[in-house]
């Protein structure tokens, strides 16, 4: 008798087995059927998002994604190509028979070569190892998005981080009638885009067309223009330039300004900023303060002394982390930090606005503190210890909605002409107290920036139609501070608890094993 209820146990469990094996069976062949993922990352980063996925579902005609790769590259880009593949599969499972993908590899094709380098796409040299030697070989890394006659490149892939956002702006930028256009201000001592911000002129060419307008010729910004940026000017406005400027808001287009209330020159040198865009500002109710924020929530600087170099903690290089973003705007809400090095504080009079959203995009900590008027940037500077009554401040403002006219009553010049707008409905307006974070050289510490930078461009350009997708990648993610005691259990959990673990369950199989026997016996 034990004997057949031993068996009649075994055949069970084998039966058991293999409904499972083939219930497995019958969901993987129904997989290939229905396409679906599950990515259980905190941002999705392993999956498209909505908006990528609703571009490629009304796509009206084919896209082409020709991918670019050599077959013969580094063992470091074979995982590249592998991920290339799958995200290009799933844009494809949602286009609805709208996107072909075709690998290319140009190895030998010279034609080819010549007009890939038109395109912008380059040839690349890999250092390889063979033969117990390093050879120097060419390849591409590229991608060419191509819709009718239009065509748009993806330079090099060396990385997948923010392919999403690559390719599905440049679907976009190839499928769309009009490209939005952006106007970059010159004429008042502005930052050269090409210059000390290429990383930004490069971000934003990959999206838009981009313009450059002399706001000291006087003459009316082009109504092809739909955002104006004005970034780090240095010099006064005259009041045509900051009428133009208005004007251009009140038509219902959007205008961001980001300015020093305070200049930092060469030895840490300060001094108050002359171009005052305030006469302009003060009518949306904002005004930039002519003051420098600290903060004790700030990032590390390194600083020469003699033929000594040392690294300090500088609480002029303020740094907003998650708390200090408003949770309810999607160009911020999931940015984990940005770094704003010398900023002034921006107050708003919310009684001027009462028909607009105003939104406090960056906020500094609850413990920072400002100076005005004496201004000692050293790293040992005075002002470092000391500040009464810290409290918070607003470093970046956005205010959308029905705006007035600061030129209500200005009188056109002989030669000037134009109709004289008083108010608007749907202005986009966003001032950042700091122009500084947004030059290459603190982009390159700071990449977070850049994500912030582009955001806000796409909120008033695209509303949010790109920022979800950018956004998903987190760049800084700091520690959590815990108490010494939570420090002291987790400690300990990690020396024991898995020794502890496998003891009860080694006990428990015992138990189990034990009860079983006596079962069979009776």
């Amino acid at each position: 008798m034990p004997f057949l209820t031993k068996f009649k146990k075994q055949t069970n469990f084998s039966t058991q087995v293999i409904i499972v094996i083939g219930i497995i069976l019958v969901i993987n062949f129904l997989s290939y059927q229905i396409f679906t993922r599950f990515d259980l990352t905190q941002n999705k980063v392993y999956s498209i998002s909505k908006t990528s996925k609703n571009t490629v579902k009304n796509l009206d005609d084919l896209v082409n994604i020709k991918v670019y790769f050599s077959e013969q590259l580094p063992p470091q880009y074979i995982s590249v190509r592998q991920e290339v593949t799958d995200i290009l599969d799933e844009y494809k499972n949602y286009a609805n028979n709208k996107i072909a993908v075709e690998f290319i590899d140009p190895k030998d094709d010279e034609e080819l070569k010549t007009e890939l380098m038109i395109m912008g796409i380059p040839q690349l040299q890999f250092n390889v190892l063979e033969n117990d030697k390093y050879e120097v070989i060419n390849g591409f890394l590229g991608i060419g998005v191509y819709y009718g006659d239009k065509k748009q490149a993806i330079p090099v892939i060396d990385n997948t981080q923010n392919l999403e956002y690559q390719l599905t702006s440049a679907i976009k930028k190839v499928t769309a009638e009009k490209i939005p256009t952006i106007g970059v201000a010159t004429g008042y001592g502005e930052f050269d885009l090409s210059g000390a911000m290429s990383f930004i002129d490069k971000k934003i060419r990959e999206v838009y067309d981009v313009q450059t307008v002399n706001l000291a010729s006087g003459d009316n910004i082009p109504d092809d223009i739909d955002t104006l940026i004005i970034i780090g000017p240095k010099e006064v406005y005259s009041d045509r330039a900051l009428f133009v400027v208005d004007q251009f808001l009140m038509k219902g287009k959007s205008v961001l300004i980001a300015i020093d209330g305070v200049t930092v020159g060469d030895g840490l040198s300060a001094s108050v900023n002359p171009a005052d865009l305030n006469t302009f500002l003060q009518a949306s109710g904002i005004n930039v303060i002519k003051n420098l924020v600290l903060d004790t929530s700030s990032e590390m600087a390194s600083f020469n002394q003699g033929f000594v170099t040392f690294t300090s903690q500088y609480p002029y290089w303020v740094k907003i982390t998650r708390d200090g973003f408003d949770q309810e705007n999607a160009a911020v809400a999931k940015l984990q930090s940005l770094v704003l090095p010398w900023a002034s504080e921006i107050t708003v009079a919310e009684i001027k606005l009462p028909e607009a959203q105003v939104s406090y995009l960056a906020k500094s900590t609850t413990d920072a503190w400002r100076i005005q008027d004496q201004f000692n940037l050293a790293p040992q500077g005075t002002n470092f210890g000391y500040y009464e009554d810290p409290e918070s401040y607003n470093l970046a403002v956005s205010v959308r909605g029905r705006l007035n006219s600061a030129f209500d009553s200005y009188v056109a010049k002989e030669g000037e002409t134009g109709e004289v707008l008083s108010s608007t409905d749907n202005a986009r307006l966003i001032v950042i107290g700091d122009a500084d974070f947004a030059t290459d050289g603190f982009i390159r510490r700071f990449p977070d920036n850049i994500v912030f930078f582009q955001n806000i461009i796409d909120t008033l350009t695209l509303d949010e139609d790109l920022i979800n997708i950018r956004s998903k990648t987190v760049t800084d993610r700091p520690l959590k501070e815990i108490e010494d005691s939570t420090k002291t259990i987790i400690k300990f959990i990690n020396i024991f608890g898995l020794t502890l673990a496998v003891l009860i369950i080694g006990l428990g199989r015992y138990f189990m094993r034990k009860r079983s026997r006596f079962a069979d016996e009776l």
